[in-house]
């Protein structure tokens, strides 16, 4: 790599990367040599087909800088050797390591990491997963980080390093070389408006009682589904539902913003996730595009939805393999996917909202249009929803067509803001109920502490068993009727169960009977 003629100043050089494989980054020691030899150039240490093709990227980069590789066998190594290497992010670590070795960069590199794929003119392209990775580095002591200058902005969120992004490789070389040229990226602050929410509640005439079952699914991260003909708002609510959660923290908005990085989905001049995500999923979506997966595991939509809500439209028009692949990520806030390179558990803690109509005309139940289908049609229809993916929503709620005299009337309708405040109050109540645990909130409540934190009045006590007896209620089901009344109870400001909070927490149960039972 050096000029002809020029001497080898040292037989040995190493500097600090990151690899990637789903959220986790690890370090990797990119160690290069040359030996006496057949000239060649060799890259080892598990590297995947993209690592490899690194070879033809650098002899380009090589050309464009007029530089030639080492006369001898170059070997690059990738440490920890037993760990697979996968992604075009070692393209810059592996040329810092080829010019230090040929004594073009002299600078002490021990506590600097670098990260990027190289393009054949020698600039720097974005990689995914940036933000994973500076963290990881910052956690192992590296002080500061070279990468693209499209990922620059969202890797100084990370505390505790510098950031420093370049557009092009030889930006790096004279920084390493004179320490002029580039300067540490600002910490990127997100802005006020990034986190506000443009669809409020107030905008939805009626639906007095829709509104309040959504009020209490928010209140404790219920799932929630809504049924009812076309046209009665059932979106309308659905995609209002962000205005009234909780704001996203700092740990929660760098967990979310981690996972779309991965993604690739991450916009450069805001990189922070800065509110609760809402993924409205088609129908249409594959298994793997809801739950994750491919040769190297991507998230699916239920992961790029944590900390938010995954709202899935007419559910009965999904695969019915792709419903069922929803139950254990709903169940455990997490998904495994695993395959030949390894297993990767990406978070899913979502809200989930699901709407559907009747039928398929949409009108049975409905008083004012006539049902055209048959009873097996919609038997048929209906079945398309598994018991055990109903006994994971823990409301259910019926939306009727919104009347006239609601539409036209000129009542002002509660905000948005003011519903968040209710919820905010139920959430903080929770916060500090679960405090020292890992639940975040009622929905999560786990069997060994059921008992405690949902104690009931005698009153509410005597119309759950009734319920229980008269329904013929799953266990599931008696534990999610409890979650939702135990959030109705911190709604009211309450801090026992009383028979009111039994009352409505069963009465958003009643549709898998009404529907379902036929």
């Amino acid at each position: 790599m050096l000029p002809r003629g020029s001497m080898i100043i040292t037989m040995f050089s190493q500097v600090n990367s990151v690899g990637l494989f789903g959220l986790n980054a690890f370090p990797v020691t990119v160690e290069a040599s040359i030996s006496t030899g057949q000239p060649a150039f060799d890259i080892v240490g598990m590297p995947d087909i993209a690592v490899q093709e690194s070879k033809a990227r650098i002899r380009a980069v090589l050309g464009q800088l007029s530089l030639k590789l080492l006369n001898g066998k170059v070997t690059v190594n990738l440490a920890p050797a037993s760990v697979k290497k996968i992604g075009s992010m070692f393209d810059l670590p592996i040329m810092v390591a080829l010019m230090k070795l040929g004594g073009i960069i002299g600078a002490e590199l021990d506590n600097c990491a670098f990260i990027g794929e190289l393009s054949l003119n020698g600039a720097l392209a974005s990689v995914n997963g940036a933000l994973s990775m500076t963290l990881t580095a910052a956690q192992h002591g590296i002080k500061r980080i070279f990468l693209p200058k499209a990922n620059a902005r969202e890797a100084s969120v990370a505390d505790g390093i510098e950031v420093y992004g370049a557009e092009h490789i030889t930006q790096i070389t004279d920084f390493l070389r004179t320490g002029e040229g580039l300067v540490p990226e600002p910490r990127y602050i997100p802005s006020e408006n990034s986190a506000k929410y443009f669809e409020d509640f107030a905008e939805v005439m009626g639906q007095s009682s829709a509104k309040s079952a959504i009020e209490v699914a928010a209140a404790g991260s219920h799932n929630i589904l809504m049924l009812g003909p076309p046209g009665s708002g059932k979106s309308m609510l659905a995609k209002r539902i962000p205005s009234i959660l909780p704001k996203i923290t700092f740990a929660e908005s760098i967990e979310t913003t981690q996972i779309h990085s991965v993604a690739g989905m991450i916009n450069p001049n805001a990189p922070l996730i800065a509110s609760r995500p809402f993924r409205a999923v088609s129908h249409t979506a594959s298994g793997v595009g809801l739950v994750g997966g491919g040769n190297i595991p991507k998230p699916g939509e239920i992961s790029l939805a944590h900390n938010g809500v995954l709202f899935l439209d007419e559910l009965p028009e999904f695969d019915r393999r792709v419903l069922e692949a929803l139950r254990q990520p709903l169940e455990n806030g997490e998904i495994t996917i695993s395959r030949a390179s390894g297993s990767v558990n990406y978070p899913c803690d979502v809200m989930l909202v699901a709407a559907m109509n009747p039928c398929p005309c949409g009108n049975f139940g409905n008083p004012l249009k006539k049902c055209t289908c048959t009873p097996k049609m919609v038997s048929a229809y209906l079945n398309k929803i598994s018991q055990p993916v109903l006994d994971r929503i823990d409301i259910q709620i019926e939306v009727k067509p919104v009347e006239y005299g609601d539409l036209s009337s000129r009542v002002p309708q509660e905000s948005s803001a003011q519903i968040a405040e209710r919820v905010q109050r139920a959430r903080d109540i929770q916060a500090k109920r679960f405090a020292g645990t890992k639940i975040k909130s009622n929905s999560g409540i786990t069997a060994d502490i059921i008992a405690d934190v949902c104690r009931l009045s005698p009153d509410a006590e005597q119309m759950l068993k009734a319920a229980f007896e008269k329904l013929g209620l799953s266990a599931r089901a008696y534990d999610r009727i409890l979650k939702v009344a135990r959030t109705c109870a911190d709604l009211a400001d309450s801090e026992s169960i009383q028979k009111a909070h039994i009352s409505q927490a069963i009465s958003f149960r009643s549709l898998d009977r009404k529907y379902w039972n036929r």
